[in-house]
């Protein structure tokens, strides 16, 4: 996997990915940021909750079972010092769909925590990460 990061101007910077996505990052006004992407710790939450979101939804899909919505909300708490690396992470999941049940959605976040998400897996060696879920009608 490759990712190219290029300086805009100031301190924002885009990003590429080996398959040609872009995202824009910036810092905050403090450092000289403009607010005209997130920030990079941002990503880093998103590209979490993208991998764990995915493997919801594919896990529950692969029972053969109807997702029709899936919505991550994380909740993420930093170091107070110098590196401000993630120290707890709370994922809560909102799954819609037909025929679902706790035990097939509570399974699926399950695996997801537990084998197949690599971000959640490598962001647990230095962050407390908790899940919950909620089917929604």
């Amino acid at each position: 996997m490759k990712a190219n990061i290029q300086l805009v101007d100031k301190v924002c910077f885009r990003a590429t990915s080996e398959t040609g996505h872009e995202i824009m990052m910036d810092g905050p006004p403090e450092h000289g940021g403009e607010n005209r992407g997130a920030r990079p710790m941002e990503t880093l939450l998103i590209g979490m909750g993208g991998c764990a979101s995915f493997d919801v939804v594919y896990i529950l899909r692969k029972r053969r079972l109807a997702v029709t919505d899936c919505v991550a909300e994380l909740e993420a708490e930093r170091a107070a010092t110098d590196p401000k690396v993630f120290v707890k992470i709370h994922l809560h999941f909102k799954v819609s769909g037909e025929g679902l049940t706790d035990q097939a959605v509570g399974k699926a976040v399950q695996l997801s925590a537990e084998k197949y998400c690599s971000a959640s897996i490598m962001l647990g060696k230095t962050a407390q990460i908790t899940h919950s879920f909620e089917i929604v009608s």
